[in-house]
């Protein structure tokens, strides 16, 4: 028998293959498909979540904010308490009658009159309070102190909701019920209900908020957690940790939490801009941070105490307040969708 069988088996029509007929599999140029090559499940969120361009613009402005937010009160030698002095009659009789310095083509178009003496050579971006602070490091100021509050607020609620949803979805029956008709008594009373007690027995200030916020926003979060929990804790994969004699802790914390993440972090960022219009809703009614220290609710409060006389001092906050609630409904949009995407997306 020949050493190459291939070389001296003819072919049914006669013809005898050769070894320059064949070519090994290795020496061929392979190539991977991109378009259909493996990817994690987080690679393929963040692939889905920039290609909405709402989203990515929302990712932005809060960028923005949150580092003008930091920075911002840094680029001007004024503190937010700091009132500016005034060295002539001029500007103090402006003052009395409610007009306080500005950027001097600002003084001009309400007043009618040029900016003259100690402030005619300072430019305040967003002009100054009735007291002669500067606005623009107010307000950069307080959306640092309304994003901390959110932050914190929600950070906590985040831990307390999911733990308590995961924990009452697992077990079920009267632990569940028990658990639930808890969730249905602290859902029934109002917020501000809440803050009325809370501000008989705390002083007025962020604390006081901060603890309005823990009080409630972990509601909604505790309601995902154990949605995905009833969802999820008939799988398979918890089936076998059960069998392999997992306790329920690592079962909760271990397995089934990191398959409700995602949910839970799309609540997050629709939580957040509520967090924040609460805490300006508290402050704009007198409850919340306490002057001088500003957020962006005091600072609309103050700009529609003086709005007759002062009428630009309310825009910055509010135009603020209105990127920042703007920006992370699109980022919990983009997120909703990254996170389950539809099948056309795909």
């Amino acid at each position: 028998m020949a050493k190459n069988s291939y070389q001296t088996a003819a072919a049914p029509g006669g013809y005898t293959p050769t070894s320059a007929d064949f070519e090994l599999l290795t020496q061929r140029d392979i190539r991977t498909d991109a378009n259909f090559a493996s990817q994690s499940y987080w690679k393929g969120v963040v692939i889905h979540f920039f290609k909405n361009k709402r989203a990515v613009v929302g990712l932005v402005i809060i960028l923005v904010i949150i580092c003008l937010s930091i920075f911002g009160p840094m680029m001007t030698g004024y503190g937010y308490r700091d009132i500016v002095q005034m060295r002539d009659a001029n500007n103090k009789r402006a003052v009395a009658k409610g007009i306080s310095p500005q950027i001097p083509a600002i003084h001009k178009l309400l007043t009618g009159q040029e900016l003259e003496g100690a402030f005619s050579d300072i430019t305040f971006l967003f002009g100054t309070d009735d007291l002669g602070r500067d606005l623009w490091t107010r307000t950069w100021y307080g959306a640092r102190v309304s994003l901390l509050i959110a932050f914190i607020t929600i950070f906590i609620d985040m831990i307390i909701g999911m733990s308590y949803g995961l924990v009452s979805g697992y077990f079920g029956g009267m632990v569940d019920n028990v658990m639930q008709r808890f969730v249905e008594i602290a859902n029934s009373v109002p917020r501000l209900v809440i803050v009325s007690v809370l501000a008989i027995f705390m002083p007025k200030g962020m604390g006081l908020v901060i603890v309005a916020l823990l009080l409630t926003e972990w509601i909604g979060m505790s309601k995902i957690a154990r949605a995905e929990m009833l969802k999820i804790k008939e799988q398979e994969y918890v089936l076998a940790s059960r069998t392999l004699g997992a306790r329920s802790g690592h079962i909760i914390f271990k397995s089934i939490l990191p398959n409700t993440i995602g949910p839970i972090i799309t609540q997050v960022m629709f939580s957040i801009p509520t967090a924040i219009f609460t805490e300006a809703f508290l402050s704009f009614v007198g409850v919340g941070i306490v002057l001088p220290q500003c957020s962006v609710g005091t600072l609309i409060e103050d700009g529609f105490n003086n709005i007759t006389t002062l009428p630009y001092q309310i825009l910055p906050p509010i135009l603020v307040l209105a990127l920042l609630m703007l920006g992370f409904n699109f980022i919990g949009d983009g997120l909703r969708e990254a996170l389950a995407p539809k099948l056309e997306d795909m």
